[in-house]
């Protein structure tokens, strides 16, 4: 173990000193930037505000309004038809007239039947010109009524049940999308650590067959070895310098592509710092399906799919029947030709109105709505079973992948320790004649396949971590929602 812990420094930290573009990052530090400096950090927020404010507008729209209507100024000038009792015929007049007029309204919904109360006060100015001339004021102190309709339809009764639903499923995808951030930055920074640990070896080969080839010159002139296995010697130098030419350029691009998706400098130079092995964690495939059902938020978005088609065939199936509306209101009102007389001995003003339209023949039209709205309806909710088994088998898959991957891990650094020895010993009895030239070169490909099969573990665990935390909400290890942690009006 201790040399396995020694090749790590090794292979990440190589350069003694770091210039002013350089730094170091380790996994939980490079999720820290991706979730907070990110591109994609930055939609998911706007995202989840956008959600926010449909959701404050819907709460709102609960509360009592108040509103100020105005007609500043209207002014008319025109050729009208009027009747002449005197000569019994009808006649055209010019007409002249100013009016200007506002009313004050205070509305509240009502979401138990669906319509809406109103309390308001109005108060209107006509002027008329030419022969007649003449001024009057309209006042209403106040009114108050009520209004609805008589569809049964109750549109404030369903936004009731789909708008928190889709608030929470908002919230729900934040954290899922932080989530995914993590996965993909987990993904970002192990492809620059294997980048990075291909170019050390790399780096490592050349010195050492540049050494194993000048040994063997020395051995050849002395006969101790052939001039095939010299040859190999001298072939594997060179094969050395091109595979760390290729490192060097596959390091830049995973280098490249990190600083990119952290939205760091483009020239800064990055060397990370392998977390180490990860605590032992048992994970129930049940339990994580239970929590998936209650947090992920593609199964609120099934919910919300549903809701929203019995929405619709709640509407058309009462739409198909008949419209009607009702409009009831009680007040006071005045006229006169002096403002402060419109405003007494007001008159009572009483209004009722009922208005219905009964569909005779629409060809089937309103129908054939409800039909299609029953149809959508059992389409969303199969659509929505299949991708329900979906998402639980994606989840009962990760749970056991990672189950398995920590098993994996334990067994990729025993491997990388094993292979470090082998490598080790193989060299010196190279170098002093006991072992041959395929002995050496099968110890060294097995030391860099036992790395990167250990860096590849801890790839993939991370990667299942992450993608069970995003599939269910939950930290495993503190055994805490990540929404009962979340401040949402900080995105933290």
């Amino acid at each position: 173990m201790k040399r396995l812990n020694n090749l790590i420094v090794l292979i990440l930290f190589a350069a003694t000193s770091l210039s002013a573009q350089q730094m170091v990052l380790t996994l939980e530090r490079t999720i820290e930037i991706a979730a907070d400096s990110s591109l994609e950090a930055f939609r998911s927020k706007n995202m989840y505000l956008a959600g926010y404010w449909e959701y404050r507008t819907y709460k709102a729209g609960r509360l009592p309004s108040l509103t100020l209507n105005l007609t500043p100024a209207q002014y008319y000038r025109d050729i009208t038809q009027r009747y002449d009792s005197n000569n019994d015929i009808d006649v055209y007049r010019e007409q002249q007239s100013f009016y200007a007029g506002g009313q004050l309204e205070v509305a509240q919904n009502f979401d138990l039947l669906g319509g809406s109360f109103f309390l308001n006060s109005s108060l209107d100015y006509m002027r008329n010109f030419g022969d007649n001339t003449y001024t009057q004021y309209s006042t209403v102190p106040i009114r108050f009524g009520y209004s609805q309709s008589l569809l049964g339809y109750n549109a404030f009764r369903w936004q009731r049940k789909i708008e928190p639903l889709k608030y929470e499923k908002a919230k729900k995808e934040l954290l899922f999308n932080r989530e995914n951030i993590s996965e993909q930055a987990t993904t970002y920074f192990f492809e620059l650590a294997m980048a990075q640990a291909e170019y050390d070896l790399a780096k490592e080969n050349v010195a050492s067959t540049d050494t194993l080839y000048r040994t063997g010159l020395q051995r050849h002139k002395i006969a101790s070895i052939s001039q095939a296995d010299l040859l190999t010697l001298k072939l594997d130098a060179i094969n050395a310098k091109n595979t760390l030419q290729n490192a060097n350029i596959a390091l830049k691009r995973a280098m490249f592509n990190l600083a990119s998706y952290l939205s760091l400098d483009k020239n800064a130079e990055i060397r990370l710092r392998l977390p180490g092995r990860p605590h032992v964690m048992e994970i129930s495939a049940d339990e994580a399906l239970m929590l998936a059902k209650e947090n992920n938020p593609d199964f609120l978005e099934l919910r919300q799919q549903i809701l929203e088609a019995e929405q619709q065939v709640d509407k058309t199936k009462k739409e198909a029947l008949m419209n009607a509306s009702f409009r009831a209101s009680i007040g006071f009102n005045q006229v006169s030709n002096k403002l402060k007389n419109a405003y007494r001995d007001p008159l009572q003003q009483d209004v009722v109105s009922l208005s219905v339209s009964i569909p005779l023949i629409d060809w089937g039209v309103r129908k054939g709505k409800y039909n299609v709205a029953k149809n959508n309806l059992s389409v969303t909710e199969i659509s929505s079973r299949q991708t329900e088994l979906s998402i639980e088998e994606d989840v009962i898959m990760t749970v056991g992948d990672f189950n398995i991957q920590q098993a994996l891990i334990v067994s990729a650094e025993e491997a990388l320790d094993l292979a470090l020895m082998a490598y080790s010993e193989t060299k010196q009895r190279f170098m002093i004649g006991k072992a041959d030239i395929n002995s050496l070169t099968l110890s060294l490909n097995r030391q860099q396949s036992a790395q990167r099969n250990y860096i590849s573990a801890l790839k993939n665990y991370w990667l299942s971590y992450f993608k069970i935390r995003k599939l269910t909400l939950h930290d495993f290890e503190t055994g805490i929602s990540l929404s009962s942690t979340f401040d949402y009006k900080q995105g933290l």
